[in-house]
């Protein structure tokens, strides 16, 4: 097996992902903590770095890292970069922790035509390592939490639009009418999915779509087990629907639509690019190698 070079985190909201690096990207080894910003309880960012890399701190390794670890609450607040960004940007953006136990990237900052400002960490250093699977010009879904919309053009992120699908659906699970009538534990209903993909893509506002997954378990036409599925299918629906015009707006024809994410999530991505008639295709996660490049272009390996 190859000796690791580098050191990686993916250092999130709800957890961390460690990576032993070896040359070219590859993935040598994983360790992974619950401990992200959020649930760091009475641990320390150092204490908590120390717990999930063990006996990885020995070895005579730069480390590097990527995610809300350099965020305004995180272990040390990293500025943003503009977008459009190069790998070169990230890399002279990096900033070191006050100890130098870890050199952080930056995140992208860009702003929308009425200068409201978006932006993101982590989702740029994934982007960076997934560049061998995508095209120099490129449309990129990154779902998740806060799903990301990127274009990608000549190496470089031209710009992004977020989406704050997966939170809203948490929220409305959770939290409002609709979690009543959900009865979780049944099989994942693909049917149910794609009829509310068809409800999202088609024209309306969320705040009244959002009835329709009592509406109809009131009228009959949706059994209760199908709610988390229905809801899920409306929000990634509505999301295509606006994220398809923020593209053609932006002057992407669609032609082709790179999905990187978690497996299921992605594979959800996906079914529904293809029932709005976009092709689309799943991106594996490159955390790890976009890290290694990163690393490489700050000359930190």
């Amino acid at each position: 097996m190859s000796a690791a070079v580098l050191i990686g985190l993916d250092w999130g909201t709800s957890g961390a992902r460690a990576y032993r690096i070896a040359a070219g990207g590859a993935i040598v080894d994983v360790r992974e903590s619950v401990n992200g910003l959020q649930n760091l309880g009475d641990l320390t960012f150092a204490a908590a770095f120390d717990r999930l890399l063990g006996d990885w701190r020995e070895l005579p390794l730069p480390r590097i890292a990527a995610g809300m670890v350099g965020s305004r609450n995180g272990w040390l607040e990293v500025p943003y970069v503009d977008a459009p960004a190069t790998i070169g940007a990230l890399a002279g953006g990096i900033r070191a922790t006050p100890g130098g136990e870890l050199a952080i990237v930056p995140g992208v900052i860009t702003r929308d035509a009425g200068g409201t400002p978006d932006v993101m960490r982590g989702e740029e250093t994934e982007l960076f390592g997934a560049l061998d699977d995508i095209a120099d010009d490129a449309l990129l879904v990154m779902p998740g939490t806060h799903s990301k919309w990127v274009l990608a053009r000549a190496g470089r992120i031209v710009d992004f639009a977020t989406y704050m699908t997966g939170e809203m659906y948490a929220v409305m699970l959770q939290h409002s009418i609709l979690g009543r009538f959900n009865q979780p534990g049944g099989e994942p209903g693909e049917a149910a999915l794609l009829r509310g993909v068809e409800h999202g893509l088609r024209a309306g506002a969320i705040a009244h779509d959002f009835f329709a997954a009592r509406t109809l378990v009131l009228s009959g036409e949706l059994a209760p087990a199908d709610v988390a599925d229905f809801l899920s299918g409306l929000l990634i629906g509505r999301e295509v629907r606006d994220g398809r015009q923020w593209a053609r707006d932006r002057g992407d024809t669609l032609s082709s639509v790179g999905v990187a994410g978690a497996d299921a999530l992605a594979g959800r991505y996906v079914r529904a690019l293809m029932h709005a008639g976009i092709a689309a295709r799943p991106i594996p996660r490159a955390a790890a190698r976009g890290l290694y490049r990163i690393a490489r272009a700050a000359n930190l390996i």
